[in-house]
């Protein structure tokens, strides 16, 4: 049963294979969700404090939902997960493309959001599962480089997109692709399943003796929960803005097409970051990038909001975009790299980012009731959670365990 669930892809074709279902999944899912509150504002009046708390809503939602479906994916299989995922979403947003009133709307848009957790932690075990150590990374960093790269381009024509098909196109383009990505699924899972059996591995230890002498003396286990920490505090950040936009978008006169150009700036960034962090591993297991980007994310993320500057908002954006990188891509590849169940932790490793992208937009609007008439109460309010946050990144780096713990990376720093 585990062989079968969690199968071994060991041809570079397949494997390119699971990067681009990846991208086909991060288009459609970004699309959707980024561009879900123009058209709530548009159709139902939503105003940002409405948007925030439906951002809000829908992360914790994901939170739950995430770890739930890591554990489906490593019981039942990562094939199983994601044709259920892409199934409920074909569903879910067919249904709600007719929808006219609000709360049936919502409803099947958390169901949907359901169905597509169960589609990221099956990849990640996908790209990761049976893979050595030493090929580990570089394909942690083509995973995120093809879903960032393919969520960026989602946003910045989405807007166009919906300017030139109607507001519709939200939920039919979607559809499309996932009906697309099921067809798929039935060959690319014949493939997968009639490889040839595996050749025996090559030992590892020269590898891992000619890291040892330049590891961190923290554990690796630490570095998975400090990930885990970090990521929920740069999504914060993300559904916060997100969420935001429509709003931003108004006090520059953008329409949803020139939003979707200047306000994807940041996601061009972080796939930027995946790209280089993925060519330069110095950083694995490194307390002290970490620490740093968490810092110049909160500045960042502070002036994108509070600022009302144009290049301002584009230069925060470049700031704030290759942090969350380095954070992301540190919460995926310590839960990729420490220990065996990658479906589980890729499943924890999204419910921890969801649990951030409930939080911020809630935190924000909770601020924006408070001080209604102050424009940068919500990012003041977020900005002093993420302290908080990094005050317990702080205290875990230098309360941790000794170099003793149990629990060693798979794979090094080089």
């Amino acid at each position: 049963m585990s062989s079968l669930a969690h199968p071994t892809i060991r041809s570079r074709p397949l494997k390119m294979c699971v990067f681009g279902l990846t991208a086909i999944t991060a288009a459609s899912t970004t699309f959707f969700l980024y561009y879900l509150y123009f058209y709530m504002r548009d159709r139902f009046g939503f105003h940002q404090t409405q948007n925030l708390l439906l951002a809000s809503g829908l992360g914790f939602l994901y939170s739950g939902s995430s770890f739930v479906a890591g554990r489906v994916a490593q019981r039942f299989g990562n094939f199983f997960a994601l044709r259920f995922g892409m199934a409920t979403m074909v569903l879910t947003l067919t249904a709600a493309s007719f929808m006219t009133r609000v709360w049936p709307l919502l409803l099947t848009i958390a169901i949907m959001n359901f169905g597509m957790c169960h589609c990221w932690p099956a990849l990640e075990a996908l790209m990761s599962e049976g893979e050595a150590p030493a090929r580990l990374q570089s394909l942690v960093g083509l995973y995120n480089v093809s879903w960032a790269a393919a969520a960026g381009l989602a946003y910045f024509t989405g807007g166009a997109v919906l300017q030139g098909l109607g507001s519709r196109s939200l939920f039919f383009l979607p559809v499309t692709a996932f009906i697309g990505v099921l067809i798929f699924l039935a060959w690319f899972e014949k493939q997968v399943a009639g490889q040839p059996p595996p050749s025996p591995e090559l030992a590892q230890t020269v590898a891992r003796v000619l890291a040892e002498d330049r590891r961190s003396p923290v554990p690796a286990t630490l570095f998975l929960r400090m990930g885990w920490l970090v990521n929920p505090m740069a999504y914060l950040t993300i559904n916060t803005v997100v969420s935001t936009i429509p709003s931003l978008a108004e006090r520059f006169n953008f329409r949803p097409m020139m939003a979707g150009f200047v306000c994807s700036a940041w996601m061009f960034a972080r796939a930027a970051a995946f790209l280089l962090l993925r060519l330069w591993p110095r950083w694995h297991y490194r307390f002290r990038f970490l620490g740093f980007a968490f810092v110049a994310m909160i500045l960042s993320f502070a002036a994108l909001l509070i600022i009302p500057n144009l290049s301002a908002l584009v230069l925060s954006q470049l700031v704030w975009g290759f942090c969350l990188g380095l954070m992301y891509y540190s919460s995926l590849f310590y839960s990729m790299d420490v220990g065996q169940t990658k479906g589980e932790h890729g499943g924890l490793h999204e419910a921890a980012l969801g649990l951030g992208s409930g939080s911020g937009p809630l935190i924000a609007a909770l601020s924006l009731s408070l001080f209604p008439g102050w424009r940068g109460s919500a990012p003041v309010g977020v900005c002093l959670l993420l302290v908080a946050g990094f005050g317990v990144l702080m205290r875990m780096r230098f309360r941790g365990p000794g170099p003793n713990a149990s629990g060693k990376s798979v794979l090094t720093a080089p």
